[in-house]
């Protein structure tokens, strides 16, 4: 669901433009602590492509343009290229469109992963080179997961390495007041057995644990998904939640189910949830961690990807009104490491130039990571950053859970059927939230599944 969320939420204009070489939002060489600025200058030297041109097309628009445009105007110094890129409001639509025209752009940039299978297995994407399988594993935390999303099937079947991810969006976090939480006397809980006897602890207290809220209009149903796929993370190795996603591990495994069952352990009860289990489906996503900061607070946890601080109160102050700790995983399975469930973008070659393969090798430099970081809403998780490159300590806290992970999964509706993880899996949760059993509600998300030509 997040790509959709971005893409909904994105400007509305069609927009193009380029970057300027002399328009650097940083002055090489300053403030050493933050920027790698060896990186920058070793690029340089090694990629002098003058008067070449190159071409991208992606999702992003608006401010998350500017701020791509200021990573673009280094690699057009470093390299002397110049750089086109260009959006529109259906990008998805777009690069399908180009791609089978025969006009593809150099480079395009994608947060679907399903769409760039479907791309790759048409034959419109060029495999990236032979060594990036290793600079994955060698320099990205949990490199087995991102060689994992990198990798697509081509026209004969084959898996290659394709796309390069470069900027991470974030879940598997809760989020809470530290002004409740010091005023009930409460810590923030390190394991998943520590976040149940919490949320049975402020029960005790006379409080109410959770705002949950399902409401999104006719994508009502999402954020149930989200705990459904953060707990299958941390119950069953990511294998599991892999074949789940392509259908290999059917929505009636008792390993599925029993993940549904457990969001249900914190959606199902009435003292753990704001307004009482029935609220849930009705209450909208957008206004449910508000209850976060009421006086006396309607709720102390609300379980929200990294942008839900776009739908808190006017004024909130992160780090001091709201703050974040890192859903946790079981004491109990230790073996499964530190999870951590998210989506992103990723970039791949759709016609290939000297300038389309420099780009990928400039994505690779810390420093085209730190001039975003240092500016806002963009995460890594490239080892060799420098993490005091992040703007703010909420982007730094978000930056180290990704370089703590020991998996990363890709956001498992959106790797899913369009009709199934867009819709079937987000109306069965809304179902089993309004009082089917969580076997029936998979048994019919399976046929549904079942049912697709």
């Amino acid at each position: 669901m997040f790509g959709k969320f971005l893409t909904a939420v994105a400007g509305l204009a069609l927009v193009a433009g380029a970057a300027s070489a002399a328009d650097l939002k940083f002055k090489p060489g300053t403030d050493p602590q933050r920027f790698h600025w060896d990186s920058y200058d070793a690029f340089a030297k090694s990629h002098k492509l003058d008067g070449q041109t190159l071409t991208i097309f992606g999702p992003w628009r608006g401010e998350d343009q500017t701020l791509f445009e200021s990573v673009l105007a280094y690699f057009e110094a470093a390299t002397g290229v110049k750089v086109n890129y260009s959006s529109s409001e259906n990008y998805e639509q777009q690069i399908v469109i180009d791609t089978q025209a025969g006009s593809p752009p150099n480079i395009a940039v994608l947060p679907q992963p399903g769409l760039i299978q479907d791309l790759a297995s048409k034959g419109f994407i060029q495999p990236l080179p032979d060594d990036t399988k290793q600079w994955l594993l060698d320099n990205y935390a949990a490199g087995p997961s991102w060689v994992t999303l990198s990798t697509y099937k081509d026209k004969t079947g084959t898996p290659k390495v394709m796309a390069f991810p470069f900027k991470i969006d974030l879940k598997s976090l809760v989020w809470y007041s530290p002004g409740n939480f010091k005023d009930a006397g409460y810590k923030v809980p390190q394991t998943m057995e520590d976040l149940k006897a919490l949320t049975e602890q402020i029960v005790k207290d006379g409080g109410t644990p959770w705002c949950i809220g399902l409401g999104s209009g006719g994508a009502t149903g999402w954020p149930a998904t989200d705990w459904v796929e953060d707990l299958l993370l941390r119950m069953q190795p990511p294998e599991v939640y892999d074949g789940w996603t392509t259908n290999d591990v059917k929505f009636t495994d008792p390993k599925i189910v029993d993940a549904i069952k457990e969001f249900g352990w914190f959606a199902l009860n009435d003292k753990f949830v704001d307004g009482g289990s029935k609220a849930v489906a009705t209450t909208d996503f957008r206004d449910s961690p508000k209850g976060l900061f009421t006086s006396p607070p309607k709720c102390y946890l609300h379980h929200a990807a990294s942008f839900i601080p776009s739908f808190f109160p006017e004024g909130t102050k992160l780090g001091q009104d709201a703050d974040f700790f890192y859903f946790p995983p079981y004491a109990s399975k230790p073996d499964l490491g530190r999870p951590v469930e998210g989506a992103g973008t990723l970039v791949f070659i759709t016609k290939d130039n000297p300038a389309a393969d420099a780009f990928i090798d400039f994505l690779k430099t810390p420093i085209a990571s730190e001039v975003w970081m240092a500016q806002s809403s963009f995460l890594t998780p490239l080892k060799t950053v420098n993490v005091a490159a992040y703007a703010n300590d909420t982007m730094k806290k978000e930056g180290q859970i990704l370089l703590d992970a020991t998996t990363f999964r890709f956001d498992g509706s959106d790797l899913m059927p369009g009709k199934i993880g867009a819709g079937a899996f987000w109306t069965g949760m809304v179902d089993y939230v309004g009082g089917m059993s969580a076997d029936n509600v998979a048994a019919e998300i399976q046929k549904a599944w079942d049912g697709l030509k």
